[in-house]
């Protein structure tokens, strides 16, 4: 049997993913431009627009994998509702 997932479900799947990194960045003292450096980008356009999912722009597996590392959290922690 093949799931189907909605559009909205998968918004909401990345909307929360957004503001869980941003829940967890603020706690481990991290301003956007600190998790950007850290990272290894040089501009905070990825960060600002990924954490709101902002015009649909939403983190990938590879920024979350860096971005757990940096703050020294689970990956799986992303995800909770």
């Amino acid at each position: 049997m093949k799931y189907e997932f909605s559009d909205e479900e998968i918004k909401e799947l990345y909307k929360t993913i957004g503001k869980n990194v941003k829940k967890y960045r603020i706690e481990k003292g991290y301003t956007q431009l600190d998790l950007t450096y850290e990272m290894g980008n040089k501009s905070v356009s990825l960060i600002s627009a990924c954490e709101p999912y902002t015009n649909g722009k939403h983190f990938n597996i590879e920024h979350l994998y860096k971005i757990s590392k940096i703050l020294d959290v689970p990956i799986c922690n992303f995800f909770e509702k």
